[in-house]
């Protein structure tokens, strides 16, 4: 079914979610090639449109079949030292699962050798393990087409939406009973996106992004030094990055996926906080806390479904994105192999991230998420993609980097 936490966010808040895969080698991808897996990803899972139903109640569903964006390839180069400048440029373009194609391809050529390309895609339709996912098969050329769906009668419609009520109203109602017995979970119902006190004027600015790479034996080396894991580097790192001198809350993705062929979002959201020089085994003691625990969900009791039922404005300031706390670290693991090769081109570097396109320095002041730090392992590196709603990005990220006894090579 459509995951609809990232409609409401596009809806509700009015500003969507968008991952974002780059993909660049040192020599220059063949266009033929590229546009063989621009051709298979449109045969793909990300080629669906969501279907609104047509009585009130009943769930969203997909539409295969999505006209593509064309490939965008032009043949005038980027400068050397303007790589993120041109992601952040294409990843600004229109994605709409909605309304069309949900995903876009871009490359560019680099002035004085090398290519960078771009899989941008609604988060609607995938979180970052399915778009790597999808975007191997493609670039092997072992990707196969998605069937049309069966035909949705109106009636399918109507029994999905009374099978809903049903279910939704008698478990608010124990939900509704729950707080008069328990009135401290009527805290829950308050939205979580408390003014942070490094709110604003500094705030009031556009995102800043930077991507790092990071030799794996080094970062594995500075994670175990005192028992901490390469994942809680990322959280610790990420914390001293945003660091602002108190404890700051974390959400980390947590990978529920049980089909590892499928596209769509299957993750669940867990929460930490992470204080000023924490180390990775502290924070690795922490995160193992925080997995015990239920993932952030529907607030107070009340079932999730609930929100589906809801104005798109009402339920996202009822329950807004789990991800929305000062942090957010995903670390999406080792990619495929398959996606090394382009053509005849083999991958000098990958990174994965998420970003708000279109969104305005007042909207950038909404956002509670002052950093968001997304890790990938290609080969014998890491790739750190970062995202900051502060200033001075380059010069926190290298001191944090320093700190913790690691060097980096900026895209």
């Amino acid at each position: 079914m459509v995951d609809e936490m990232f409609l409401r966010t596009h809806h509700g808040f009015g500003t969507p979610v968008v991952m974002q895969g780059l993909w660049r080698s040192e020599g220059e991808v063949d266009p033929a090639a590229l546009a063989g897996v621009h051709h298979l990803l449109s045969l793909g899972p990300l080629s669906r449109t969501v279907i609104r139903p047509r009585i009130p109640g009943a769930r969203l569903r997909w539409r295969s079949g999505a006209t593509p964006w064309p490939l965008d390839y032009p043949t005038a180069p980027i400068a050397a030292g303007a790589v993120v400048d041109w992601a952040d440029r294409v990843a600004g373009e229109p994605v709409d699962p909605e309304a069309g194609a949900g995903w876009r391809l871009a490359a560019a050529r680099i002035d004085g050798g090398g290519t960078v390309v771009s899989l941008l895609c609604s988060h609607v339709l995938a979180d970052a393990r399915g778009l790597a996912g999808v975007l191997a098969e493609a670039m092997s050329g072992s990707a196969a087409a998605v069937a049309p769906g069966p035909t949705h009668p109106r009636r399918a419609d109507l029994a999905d939406a009374i099978a809903m009520y049903a279910s939704v109203g008698a478990r608010t109602l124990r939900a509704v009973a729950g707080l008069a017995l328990h009135p401290s979970r009527k805290a829950a119902l308050l939205p979580v996106r408390a003014v942070h006190p490094h709110r604003g004027a500094q705030r009031a600015q556009l995102p800043e992004a930077l991507v790092v790479e990071v030799d794996a034996a080094h970062w594995d080396a500075a994670a175990g030094r005192d028992g901490g894991t390469p994942n809680s580097l990322l959280v610790a790192l990420a914390g001293a990055i945003a660091g602002s001198g108190v404890p700051l809350q974390v959400s980390v993705p947590v990978d529920r996926r049980t089909d590892p062929g499928s596209a769509s979002n299957a993750v669940d959201m867990a929460e930490v906080t992470v204080a000023p020089g924490d180390s990775p085994a502290t924070v690795r003691t922490a995160l193992r806390q925080a997995y015990a625990r239920p993932p952030m969900s529907s607030p107070a009791g009340f079932p999730p479904e609930l929100l589906q039922l809801l104005p798109d404005a009402t339920a996202y300031r009822l329950a807004p994105n789990p991800g929305e706390r000062d942090v957010l670290c995903s670390n999406v693991g080792t990619v495929p192999d398959t996606l090394g090769m382009l053509g005849a081109c083999r991958a000098s570097g990958i990174a994965t991230r998420a970003v708000h396109p279109g969104v305005t320095p007042a909207r950038a002041a909404e956002i509670r998420n002052r950093l968001s730090a997304y890790l990938c392992r290609f080969g014998d590196r890491y790739t750190l993609a970062l995202v900051s709603m502060d200033g001075e990005l380059r010069e926190r990220a290298e001191m944090a980097l320093t700190a913790f006894g690691l060097t980096a090579r900026y895209w």
